[in-house]
């Protein structure tokens, strides 16, 4: 199969879709690795690399485009790649669909097959959108305490306190990956932390397994009480393709102090609080209410060596899976990939992301079946 590695164009998106091994892997078993030239300079890799591991490098996402049949991304296609985009391609990226009905309708309006990492799931897990979680949720501590700093616009609060000053308050909306992730590095900082879940098996495993953290019971009683006395709030909820609940409203955000901090992590999926709206990371952060929002979309991007082999790690054995099969009897190999075709024949494929935007909807299963 003909697979094409374009550059990622959407702002500060430094992370490539393929790594030079991973590549190598595929050349080795007859596939065809077209490269824009310079798509992985961000990560750290030369198009030599490239080369050397059997790709072609082309200088355009144009020639890319043209030339490949599977087209793997990192990020959901701008409006540049989607008018490239045709019913010849297999789209393989994160989407995020549920969050952006004018992306859907033009993925639609292209004909291509569109797969996203974020809605194959496994045993009850999402193992493509995982890596990116545990990077979102580690960062999301870190760059919540770099902004509490006065200088920041912040509190002035130290998260890890000092002998005979209290530590910082930080409340996790969420206890998946991103999450535990969060409160992890968040506590390893010395901060009080809380975590707020709906899942009282989830609960009682992170009671112990995470020894000093608390878990609360998720209303908006208990969110509320907790946000009058937070000095870091992260929202890291998550519904596999689908947009992500606003259980902060802005009343709700009035109650936090002046300076006080919020991440979104779910801003992908159109983020947790009412305030949300989408920054990068040229632009990290607004002010609504008093607090300093943070709310990145591709929050990975920022650690891109990392996050680009973390990435491969998991995708690799799915793109390997579509390139030697093609993509019916890669979905009857592994039922599961189902679930992550969002987009196939100018119909949307995705139920969840169907319902965000009351668009209709068909199963992928019953348009791959004649």
């Amino acid at each position: 199969m003909n697979i094409g590695i374009p550059t990622e164009i959407k702002s500060q998106e430094h992370r490539v879709s393929m790594i030079p091994a991973t590549v190598s892997e595929l050349t080795k078993k007859g596939h065809h690795i077209f490269v824009q030239q310079g798509a992985g300079m961000s990560s750290s890799y030369s198009d030599e690399q490239y080369i050397a591991a059997g790709a072609q490098i082309l200088e355009t996402a144009k020639e890319v485009f043209e030339h490949a049949q599977l087209i793997v991304k990192v990020k959901e296609p701008q409006p540049a790649e989607i008018d490239l985009l045709n019913e010849q391609h297999i789209l393989f990226t994160y989407l995020h669909l549920a969050a952006n009905k004018t992306l859907t309708e033009s993925i639609l309006a292209s004909g291509c097959t569109a797969i996203a990492y974020e809605t194959i799931e496994v045993h009850g897990h999402l193992p493509l959108l995982e890596p990116m979680s545990e990077i979102a949720g580690r960062m999301s501590a870190i760059v919540g305490s770099y902004h509490l700093a006065k200088h920041n616009n912040g509190r002035g609060i130290l998260l890890g306190g000092v002998p005979g000053v209290a530590r910082g308050r930080v409340v996790v909306i969420g206890g998946g990956t991103a999450g535990v992730n969060a409160a992890r590095v968040a506590k390893g900082i010395g901060a009080d932390v809380t975590i707020l879940e709906v899942d009282f098996k989830r609960m009682r495993f992170l009671d112990i397994t995470m020894e000093g953290i608390q878990t609360l019971y998720s209303t908006e009683a208990n969110l509320s009480e907790l946000l009058v006395r937070a000095d870091l709030v992260i929202g890291a909820i998550l519904l596999p393709g689908a947009a992500a609940p606003k259980l902060i409203t802005r009343d709700m955000l009035k109650l936090m102090q002046p300076g006080s901090v919020f991440v979104d992590i779910a801003v992908d999926q159109g983020g947790c609080s009412e305030t949300t709206r989408a920054t990068t990371h040229e632009l990290p952060t607004f002010i609504e209410e008093g607090v300093v929002h943070y709310c990145v979309a591709n929050m990975p991007a920022a650690y891109a060596r990392t996050a680009t082999q973390a990435l491969n790690n998991v995708t690799h054995s799915w793109i390997t899976l579509i390139a030697d099969l093609g993509l019916k009897a890669a979905t009857e190999k592994r039922p599961e990939l189902l679930k992550g075709i969002n987009c196939f024949d100018n119909r949307l494929t995705c139920e969840a992301v169907a319902r965000s935007h009351q668009l209709e909807y068909q199963s992928a299963q019953e348009l791959l079946t004649p």
